[in-house]
């Protein structure tokens, strides 16, 4: 088993993007599973479930976007 989170294209700025999760949310959600199971992204949800392709998450995929926040939505 693993953790796929759906890759969602959205916007070209964070500005642009309406909804996601915080990162207390997306810990709430993670400490549901053993903390061994693998995160990955799936890319392109296909019709019959599962995705075309699929993507690790790394250490070094993890960073601050220094661009500016305007959405207050969050």
């Amino acid at each position: 088993m693993a953790i796929v989170i759906n890759a969602n294209r959205e916007g070209y700025g964070i500005d642009q993007i309406r909804r996601t999760l915080t990162v207390g949310e997306l810990i709430e959600i993670l400490s549901q599973y053993d903390e061994e199971t693998p995160v990955m992204v799936g890319n392109d949800p296909q019709r019959n479930g599962g995705w075309y392709t699929y993507g690790s998450i790394n250490p070094e995929d993890i960073s601050e976007n220094e661009e500016e926040e305007e959405n207050d939505e969050w």
